[in-house]
């Protein structure tokens, strides 16, 4: 399958690989919010229409993410930084929430509108982490129901925009005055069932779609998901490892720039497709 692309494509997506595994340990976001723009340029030279490319980002970054977040995790308990107890009461949220969007309202959108909506939550996410505004001391994290709503609404918005839900799950936690390491430690733990939630609605999603190219399942681009989840899974343990020793106020700048410059990339992208 990776035979039949270029060695040049498949360097690019090699070190796609590598970065992204690096930001899945540090920031706990999967690496979806770097893939999809990059994803986007990628398949769009496959002669692919704008539109269909970022769906297709979409889903093949989120298929990435069943493989990073293994890596990344393992790398992060081993530091006892993942709240467990967190994870098992957003997942079943995540999953009615993905299932909605990946199933249903991810194959109705236009691509042009999925990029704008990707570029809207990825600018409103960064501006909150650069803001840094310290929660009231006594703000918890909500009961049971308040979690489970909570889920549903990462699952929901990381299908749409083929991310692992840091960008909401981070900031939502941080708010609820979880230390931001164990929000991120967290949310990589999240990202395994919202991957393989919204996978799946994507290749059964993707079934009608008559102009997928070559080595395609569903929206998700094959070549694509092999050589990034190969490379991904090397550097997701260095970026964990990394995570843990920045000061918290760098982590969140770095956080923040990353997204903000993505945002503006396909905030472009889905006003040229929708041109």
């Amino acid at each position: 399958m990776l035979l039949s692309i270029s060695p040049l494509l498949l360097a690019a997506l090699a070190l796609l690989g590598l970065a992204t595994g690096f930001l899945a340990g540090l920031l706990g976001i999967g690496g979806g919010m770097l893939l999809v723009p990059f994803l986007t340029y990628i398949i769009g030279l496959q002669g692919v229409a704008p539109g269909l490319a970022v769906k297709m980002a979409i889903a093949t970054s989120m298929a990435t993410i069943m493989f990073t977040s293994i890596s990344s995790v393992r790398a992060h308990h081993r530091r006892g930084a993942v709240r467990w107890d967190i994870a098992q009461r957003l997942a079943p949220g995540i999953v009615l929430g993905g299932m909605a969007a990946s199933l249903g309202v991810f194959a109705l959108l236009r691509g042009s509108v999925l990029a704008m909506v990707f570029a809207v939550f990825v600018a409103f996410s960064a501006l909150q982490m650069l803001r840094a505004r310290k929660p009231s001391p006594s703000r918890e994290l909500p009961g049971t129901a308040g979690q489970i709503a909570a889920g549903s609404s990462i699952g929901f918005l990381s299908g749409l925009v083929g991310a692992g839900g840091g960008f909401i799950s981070v900031p939502f936690m941080t708010w609820c005055n979880v230390p931001i390491h164990n929000a991120v430690a967290t949310s990589a733990a999240l990202g395994f069932p919202i991957a393989v939630v919204n996978v799946l609605g994507y290749v059964l999603a993707g079934r009608a779609e008559t102009s997928l190219p070559p080595a395609s399942l569903g929206y998700v681009w094959l070549p694509a998901l092999g050589a990034v989840a190969l490379c991904s899974v090397l550097t997701a343990p260095l970026g964990a490892r990394v995570a843990h020793q920045l000061p918290v106020a760098q982590l969140r700048r770095v956080f923040a720039g990353l997204l903000f410059v993505l945002a503006a990339y396909m905030l472009w992208k889905g006003l040229r497709a929708g041109g």
